[in-house]
């Protein structure tokens, strides 16, 4: 693939994610399990199609090979999907975008911390400066009482860097099965939950409908595009590329909505945007062994 190809897939990909804030202001009573449940109903598909296809029709063969990364990683997708679903229920579409966009900075630390992978300075101080505008918004949050929406964002980023210490930890396969095995584990996992509190996962048949249509195109087929592309681009430019998904989500919202973001949330998140970029381009010009 060349490195156009890879850069476009990478921009249609956060495109596609950033329509869930959207699609999940258009779910009527589903609760976040029950959204959870039927999104992960929607991603299976094509996420086994997309591994059938990068493994020339041998899916259960890869799901195999994925291992315990691939386990693990798996199981910090349920946190991942979990958060960011309960967060823009909660909280801001502008708010909780604003706080996953963190993700890639505490995949740096946990990477530190677990795997011994060096941190450069300029990242150091892009996590210091991070938690500025992450401390910003969450306590603006608690004012306004949307503390528990802030949290799970948090949380959602938090599974997203586990998940992607997983595919680091396991780099030396194919590791698109992981992200079957977390919508597997997410689905289950909802289900559990769901019936553990009393209720069914019987929803209307719009929310049903709505909820698998976002899991099969949003999140299924933006994260095969997305992996795709990986192979082709530097991580910093993905990075990079990726944050388009930030941009465009309270976009969408406001244009089609009406969906404002407050002072303190267009603040807090302006720094930790300001962060991720300046982080992504020093990666750019950073010697390998840096």
């Amino acid at each position: 693939m060349s490195y156009r190809a890879g850069a476009a897939l990478v921009l249609v990909a956060a495109t596609l994610w950033s329509l869930l804030g959207l699609g999940l202001r258009q779910i009527e009573a589903a609760s976040t399990w029950q959204v959870l449940f039927w999104r992960s109903v929607g991603m299976a598909p094509t996420l086994f199609a997309a591994i059938a296809l990068a493994t020339g029709g041998k899916p259960l063969r890869a799901l195999a090979r994925a291992g315990l990364p691939g386990l693990i990683g798996g199981a910090s997708l349920i946190f991942a999907f979990a958060g960011a679903i309960y967060s823009m229920q909660a909280t801001s579409i502008a708010n909780a975008v604003f706080l996953f966009a963190a993700a890639p900075l505490i995949s740096a630390v946990l990477a530190w911390a677990l795997l011994g992978e060096k941190v450069r300075r300029a990242t150091w101080g892009a996590i210091a400066l991070a938690g500025l505008g992450v401390f910003v918004m969450v306590r603006e949050g608690l004012a306004l009482g949307a503390g528990w929406g802030n949290l799970a964002a948090l949380l959602s980023a938090l599974g997203f860097a586990g998940f992607t210490v997983a595919l680091r930890w396991g780099r030396q396969t194919e590791m698109l099965p992981a992200t079957l095995i977390g919508s597997i584990f997410a689905a289950l996992a909802a289900a559990a939950v769901t019936l553990a509190a009393g209720t069914t996962l019987a929803v209307s048949g719009h929310d049903m409908i709505l909820s698998i249509a976002i899991g099969a195109f949003s999140t299924g087929l933006g994260l095969a595009l997305f992996t795709a592309a990986s192979r082709s681009l530097p991580a910093a430019e993905i990075g990079l590329l990726a944050l388009l998904e930030v941009l465009l989500a309270p976009l969408w919202v406001w244009l089609l909505l009406g969906e404002t973001a407050s002072t303190g949330t267009l603040f807090g998140g302006g720094i930790v945007l300001a962060a991720i970029i300046a982080n992504t381009v020093s990666a750019r010009h950073a010697p390998r062994f840096a």
